[in-house]
């Protein structure tokens, strides 16, 4: 009995071919998502500026009546944080902030916080409360937004140096474990020589 035997011949796909699998293709997605996002946090790392070296013009007035400008601030290290009480990952780094502004304020650090909420300043105030933030904080509209060049997602935080230059920009709610040693840095500079240190913005009192 005959037995026929037949070979198929195939052709190797392209190496090309084979990287445009699905998974590859949702890994390269998110890497081109999490890039714009994680390169600052490690640039202020390892020293690197990522804040375009701009002076951002604005004028705030916190909940507790003090007006702030880059004038009034000048001289200080200068942690601006925007932020929301409908905004998880700011609530979730919010402990984190009221750390380092409690660890640094007395070496010439301020931290501010820009609340973007519309519902009003109560809402902010007992959020504030209930949390024992004591860290100056304004409720901000569009306009201070665009003064730093428009805000792509909150939380996001400016690290400006004592000259008032934004030297890091971080977005995501790892700003204070990621800017820590940004922080220290910028302490370390002398300030220029025609500026004096500012006097801190007062801190809040937390609720009893």
């Amino acid at each position: 009995m005959a037995v026929s035997v037949s070979f198929r011949m195939t052709t190797p796909r392209p190496r090309w071919k084979r990287w445009l699998s699905p998974w590859n293709l949702l890994t390269a997605a998110l890497l081109v998502w999490a890039a714009p996002r994680l390169l600052p946090h490690l640039g202020a790392l390892v020293g690197v500026d990522s804040g375009g070296r701009v002076e951002p013009a604005y004028r705030v007035v916190t909940l507790d009546g003090q007006a702030l400008t880059p004038a009034a601030l000048r001289g200080r290290v200068v942690l601006v944080n925007f932020w929301a009480t409908w905004c998880a990952p700011c609530r979730l780094e919010m402990p984190m902030l009221q750390r380092m502004h409690e660890r640094h304020e007395a070496r010439g650090f301020s931290l501010v916080g820009f609340s973007v909420d519309r519902g009003g300043d109560e809402v902010v105030r007992a959020f504030l409360r209930e949390h024992e933030v004591t860290y100056p904080v304004a409720v901000v509209g569009r306009e201070t937004e665009a003064a730093f060049g428009g805000i792509r997602g909150y939380p996001t935080s400016f690290l400006i140096d004592r000259s008032g230059v934004v030297r890091n920009v971080v977005i995501g709610p790892l700003a204070p474990a990621t800017l820590e040693l940004a922080v220290r840095r910028l302490l370390d500079e002398s300030p220029a020589p025609d500026h004096r240190p500012a006097a801190s913005p007062t801190s809040r009192r937390a609720a009893p």
